[in-house]
Parts: structure tokens; sequence; C-alpha cells
């Protein structure tokens, strides 16, 4: 959020802080200060370029877009420019930028300006937007500048501006209070009297506001009391559409808004000055002078201001007239409601509505205005007349007109104070200070707006004011007071107390996944962290069923919890891959959902990895190599060892996530490899090999408590290495080869190594060729070479019998 520093000092006597001390408050007080950003001052401006006088405007004969305008600037010369603004015209004072003069954009793009020819038409220099002179970002239309200006004067004298500067605030969601200038000034105010700063706060008098007369009434109805809790309406008569004075208009740029006219200026005004949203209708557009607040029908439709027509639900609220829907409440006017350059008569609205209905909305509709994101946090009901009466007042100031009809305000129901019991024992307790004053409390309490309406021994019955929708309890309170207070004001304790109440094998489980991501990182491999809600169409068919759907989604694409690790992270992908990242490697903790039952569910944690593209990346002395199935293998098999799981059992399968093989130990899954099925790879617009697997994290973590780590020296006889090249039917799988040798069990057969497999020129049509390494050792003594011809002897033998193995 911005705040104007100058702004802001409308409402409150800052005591000369200046805007670094100011920044440093707020951080100190919840509002956290992210920035400060210098603004005004006006920047170094080219003395050629001057203020013109557009003496006609008309339209380019060889371009639909572009306008030919006749300008003075002043001694006499009238230039031919060409301009593609759309809001050009004559009788505008405009800034001119002449042949030779050099232009800085808010950008830092420089532009120097010469004479030209813009299809077929002479034009000897440019009619400047504010973007192009470096003054704000707006590029919206040339600059118009005020009717008294005088022409040919350098535009560097004639809009210097003051320095202003602007506090960027991270401001948390339950801070609703604080959206606005006013909010903010209070908050300070309740700082620097706590500090013994005197200082004042005000919000300009809304005493002057007076209606002049009846002629314009407009009746009020609302239908659902839960969705709108008051509406209030005037009247203004006879006004003036046009520009907003430079003074409003530098206010609003300020906070980060492009000036639109007059009126909706002032309701944005408002808005940021004290916080509660405004509308502004075209008063004679409301049939039957009659303001209805309803829920809309279901799949009804209503066209917004940016021309988009919407589908209503039954849980929209509407602001409709006699006959037909004008708003989406709190949200975004309609396109044929709204204040335009033929607006007479104003009908402004102020009200309160529900949190929850507008946070859904929005939502629903993929809308965020700034009405909506303060009514999504809630607003101050009190202010709901003083922002109506302030914004009647400005429009007669800025615009004319007169105020037409009594404030109509709906409000059956008044929102209170609510309350809260604090003890001030408690509150000690909870702010860490136990020498804080009874009187100091109050103190603070008092600055915040919040009365003490009893006082019960040590215990205060408090009544908070109904714009702090934040504060609820008595740790709020606690918190309030602190923030006051300032945490720099308490001592650190000397003892801190803790107790361990979790459970031994948390903290187990949280090493060993700690000691898992190190691993995969060490092999290069980035942990991520997805949403575990995703799209339904992105579930593998035999999941459907299984799959728990949300009540109430933000969108269908996050209306499901996942049944598997795998779509989100096929997500992942694709948003990597659209940016030009081919080669990932990706690992995540996380839980998969399942319906057990039409009334039960379970969650499930598991480790997934996705390897794609290639690896290691090039380098002179290795280059990359396409990542392949054994890169998904050797990795899910480093984890294994990590757990110290090496009695494993390995079968081959396919289902709905591709080929590949699943992994189990002691007679429970641990892990599921896949190479991606081409065909889910095509829903995600993924156009190369993805390997995926999964591990059951539970199954794994007990597993590895049952492990015993075990020491054994180093072996002292010496290992001996013999290669066999076999021809087998290409039928014959590796795993068959070693489950034949695995048979014999030769307690000197140390491990078996395939090097080579090959296929095809000079070998028998329906036969390959595997070259298999066998690593011998015995435990008691060297092997003598008769002990190892017999041991090669048996084991081709059984490949010859069970395999159909022959030696190539």
């Amino acid at each position: 959020m911005k705040i104007s520093y100058n702004w802001l000092k409308e409402y409150i006597d800052l005591k000369n802080l200046n805007v670094n001390e100011v920044g440093e408050i707020l951080t100190q007080i919840g509002l956290e200060c992210e920035a400060i950003e210098r603004l005004g001052g006006g920047p170094e401006i080219d003395p050629k370029v001057v203020v013109g006088y557009i003496v006609s405007a008309e339209k380019h004969p060889n371009a639909d877009k572009l306008t030919l305008c006749q300008v003075d600037v002043g001694n006499g010369l009238l230039l031919q420019i060409v301009c593609g603004a759309p809001n050009v015209a004559a009788g505008q004072k405009v800034p001119v930028a002449q042949v030779g003069a050099r232009l800085k954009t808010f950008s830092g793009e420089e532009i120097h300006i010469k004479k030209s020819k813009i299809r077929g038409a002479v034009s000897e220099g440019m009619i400047c937007a504010e973007d192009e002179l470096g003054l704000s970002h707006d590029h919206n239309g040339i600059m118009v500048l005020p009717d008294d200006t005088q022409v040919g004067l350098p535009l560097a004298g004639c809009i210097a501006t003051d320095v202003d500067y602007i506090l960027e605030i991270g401001l948390t969601p339950n801070r609703a209070d604080a959206m606005s200038h006013y909010g903010v000034a209070r908050d300070l105010y309740a700082y620097l009297t706590h500090k013994k700063k005197k200082t004042e706060i005000n919000l300009p008098s809304v005493a002057s506001f007076k209606v002049s007369n009846q002629q314009l009434t407009v009746d009020i109805e609302i239908d659902d009391l839960k969705a709108c809790y008051r509406y209030a309406g005037v009247t203004v008569s006879g006004v003036k559409v046009g520009p907003s004075p430079q003074w409003l208009q530098q206010r609003l740029k300020a906070v980060g808004l492009t000036p639109i006219n007059n009126i909706v200026d002032i309701t944005n005004f408002v808005l940021h000055e004290c916080g509660h949203p405004l509308h502004a209708f075209d008063a004679d557009k409301i049939t039957g002078r009659k303001i209805k607040i309803r829920k809309a029908t279901e799949g009804e439709k209503f066209i917004t201001l940016d021309g988009i027509e919407r589908t209503l639900s039954a849980d929209d609220l509407m602001i409709c007239d006699a006959d037909k829907p004008l708003v989406l409440a709190g949200i975004y006017g309609g396109l044929y409601s709204g204040v335009t350059g033929h607006t007479v008569n104003v009908f402004l609205e102020s009200a309160v509505f529900d949190s929850v209905h507008i946070r859904r909305s929005a939502r629903r509709h993929g809308l965020q205005t700034d009405a909506s994101y303060r009514y999504e946090r809630g607003v101050d009901p009190d202010m709901t007349l003083y922002a109506l009466k302030r914004a009647a007042i400005l429009i007669k100031e800025l615009a004319g007109g007169e105020i037409s009809m009594n404030i109509h305000d709906e409000y059956p129901t008044p929102i209170a104070p609510h309350p809260v019991d604090a003890n001030l024992d408690r509150i000690r307790r909870f702010i860490g200070k136990k020498d804080i004053s009874n009187a100091e409390i109050k103190s603070i309490l008092a600055s915040l707006e919040i009365k003490i309406a009893a006082e019960i021994e040590d215990t205060l019955r408090l009544e908070v004011p109904a714009y702090r929708v934040d504060v609820q309890r008595e740790a709020d309170i606690a918190e309030e007071i602190l923030r006051i207070y300032g945490l720099d004001a308490i001592d650190p304790p000397r003892k801190i107390k803790f107790a361990w109440h979790t459970p031994v094998t948390d903290h187990q489980e949280l090493l060993q996944k700690s000691q898992v991501a190190r691993l995969l990182s060490a092999r290069g491999l980035s942990e991520c962290l997805n949403n575990s809600l995703t799209s339904p169409d992105h579930l593998p068919a035999s999941q459907q069923d299984k799959a728990i759907a949300l009540l109430n989604p933000l969108s269908r694409d996050l209306s499901v919890l996942r049944t598997s690790m795998l779509p989100p992270l096929l997500h992942t992908i694709r948003y990597n891959l659209n940016r030009q990242q081919h080669s990932l490697m990706l690992f995540e903790f996380g839980k998969i959902y399942h319906r057990t039952t039409p009334d039960s569910f379970s969650e499930t944690d598991q480790l997934a990895i996705v390897l794609t593209g290639h690896w290691p990346e090039d380098t002179w002395m290795q280059p990359s190599t396409p990542i392949t199935f054994y890169h998904l293998v050797d990795t899910v098999e480093a984890v294994l060892h990590q757990f110290k799981i090496h009695d494993i059992t390995k079968s081959y399968t396919s289902d709905d996530l591709g080929e590949g093989i699943d992994i189990s130990a002691h007679g429970q899954p641990i892990a599921s490899l896949r190479a991606v099925a081409p065909t889910l790879l095509v829903n995600f617009e993924i156009d190369q090999p993805v390997y995926y697997a999964h591990l059951h994290w539970e199954n794994l973590f007990h597993l590895s408590l049952r492990q015993k780590t075990t020491y054994k020296p180093i072996h002292p006889y010496p290992e001996v290495v013999r290669d066999l090249a076999l021809l087998v039917d290409t039928s014959v799988t590796f795993k068959a080869l070693t489950d034949a040798i695995a048979s014999l069990r030769i307690s000197q057969l140390r491990d078996i190594r395939l090097f080579d497999v090959y296929q095809g020129k000079n070998l028998p049509a329906g036969t390959k060729s595997y070259a298999l390494r066998f690593i011998l050792r015995s435990d008691s003594h060297t092997l003598q070479e008769h002990e190892i011809d017999h041991i090669m002897q048996r084991i081709f033998e059984t490949l010859s019998s069970q395999c159909g193995a022959r030696l190539r």
C-alpha cells in the first residue's frame, strides 16, 4: 500500500519527523515500511519543451488513428504536429517538445526530437504524455495543462511540484483499519502520544454538508441484510464532469492511481483518505429512482465496466434499480450506469457489505479492485456517512451542482463496538513486562480508541471500535499494547523455559527428511513445493473415483486434492519449459489424498522425484547426456541406501502413469518408478521424456527404524573379476539372468554388473548379447583358480539351462 508523506501530514502533526523517521516508527508499530520513494520536485526538462495551444486537430488523411494538429507555441510560431494520443483535441494547452529537444522518459529511455514525416505528413515536434517527460508512468494520453497556463513558456517552470515521498507499506491482511492515510495517521498518533510527543490528529470537517433541495430523491431497499449491513446514498444534481484540478490529480498519482474525471477521482480520493469505498452512479440511468440491494438470479447476465459479459451466481450480491442490475456490489461497476462526460446528476453510494460475500464473488469472477480489497477485510461502518458527506462536499466544490436529497441511510441493525475482557496481570505476562503500570496500559488503550466500559478488580471490560475487526480477544489486546509500547522496550529474559512434548520419532523423521533432502540436493536435484489442489482433468483415470473434491473451489483447476504427486510436478515442468528451462531434476515431500469409503479419507506421505532433459550441464571436460530411466533408478537406490534398505524386490509393471518398476521390502511397497506415459505428457504440453518416482515415506521410515548399523573390517582378501559375453533370446531380460544366478546362492559372488548390451549386425536374428561382469571374493581366504573356474562353470550351466544362454 502506498502512503504519501505530504498527504499524511494533512491529518497529523508529525512534529518535524522526517520521512525516514516516520518509516521507522511505522515498522515498529506493525505497519512495515518496505521502501521509500522520492516523488516530485520535477525532473530536468529540456527548455525546448514548451507550453503549446492546439489551434486545430483534424484527422490524418492517411491514418485512422492519427491526428494532424496545428499548435501555437508562442512568438507567432505555428507548428504542424502528428499526434497518436486518443485524448488530443483542439483548444487544449499541452507540453510540446520542439525539434532538437532531448527527453528522458520515466523508464529512463532517451528520445531526441527530430523533424519527420509520419504517413506522408510533416511533423515538427511531439505533443508529450507524462511518462515521456519523466513525470510519471502515465501513458494513457497526452498531458493536458490547466487553461490558465501561459503559451510559449518552458514547461519546467509551469509544472514545478513539491517534493513528496511515497512510503510503501507491507500491510498484513488483518489491518484493514490502516488501509488509508487517516488509518495510518491514527496509529502514528497512538505511538507519538505514548512517547509524550504532543500531537494532533484531524479528519477534515464535513460540517459544511448542506442539502439544497429535494429535487432528485432515490429510494433504497435492502433485500439481504446478511450480505449488506448498511447502505447510504445521496444525490448531487447539476454537476459538470471534467478533469480534476492538479492538486487532486497529484494526490492520486502519488498512490499509483490514474486520474479519470473529477467525480470518479473524488471517490478514489476519499477511499485513500479515510478507507471507505464509494461508488458514483449516473442518477439519470437509475430506473424508477430506486436502488435495490439483492442477490442475483442464477445465470443472470451482467456487463461490467470493462465490457465483459459475466454470468452471475445466486450468491452474487447486486446493486439494482427498478428493473436491472447496475453494480456487482462492492467489487465492480456496470458498463451502463457509471459516470461519463455527459453525466449531469450523480448518485453516491456508501455501504457496508459482508466480507465473505464480497471475497467469494471477487474470486468467482476473477476480479480485485481497491473497493473489494477493503470490503474483503472489513470496513468501518461508522465511517459510512462521513465518507458520503466528504465526497458530496468535494463534488460541489470541484464539479458544481447542488445536494438534492437528504441522505438516505438504511442501517437496521447497527454494529456495536465488540466487548473484550482483559486481565491486567495476564496482559503483563503476555508482553513480558512486569513493571508496566495499569495507568500506562490504560493510556495506550485510550490512544487506540479502545474504551474501558468497566473495571472489576484487575480485569477491564473493553469496547473495541468496530473498525478494529482484528481485535477479538485478550491476546489481541496484549498485541496492541505491545506494538505501541515498543518491542525494543521489552528486556530479554535471562532464562528461557520450554517443554519438550514432541515424540522422539517425530524428530527422527524430520532428521531423516533433512538427510534425504541434502542427499538429493548434492546429486543436483532441487526441492520444490506444489499446491495440493489440482484439476480433476489431470488425475489418472483409475483415480477419478477416489478423488476428494472441494465443496467451494476457487476454480476448476484447484477443485480436487491430488491423488498423485505427479500432476502438480508436471505442471511445474511445463511452467519451466515455457521459460526455456529444459533440464529439470526436482524432488518434493508432500501428501496425497484418497477417498477410502464415501465417508472416510486417507492422507499418505510421499517423496516424489522427477527428472527430465539432460545432465550434467555441458562442460569442456564432460558433455551433457540425455536423462534416462536409469538415472532415476540410480537416484532412488541412493535414497534406499540412505535408509539402509538393501534386501529389496523389484517387479516390472505398467499403469496410468506409465511403464516402470515397483520396489518392495519385507512385503511392503516402498517405491514406484515410471517413464511417464506419453498420453499424460501430451495433456501437459510436454514434448520430452519425463521420469517419475514416488517413495512411500511412512513405510521407508518405519523400515529404517528396524535397520541396525553394523561395522565390518576392510576385507583382507582380494576381489576377482570375471566377464561373460552371453547370447540369449531377445525376450530374456537382465533380471531373468540375475534371478537364475541368485538361485545358486553362491556366497563368494559379491556383485553382478551389466556393462554392455548389443543387438543387431553379426548376431543371429532374434538374439541379443549381454556382457556381464562378476565380482568374486571369499571372506576366509584368497580364491584359487580352480575355485573360480568351478563357480563360473556353475553360473554358465545354470544360465544355459534356465535362460538358453550360450557363449558368444
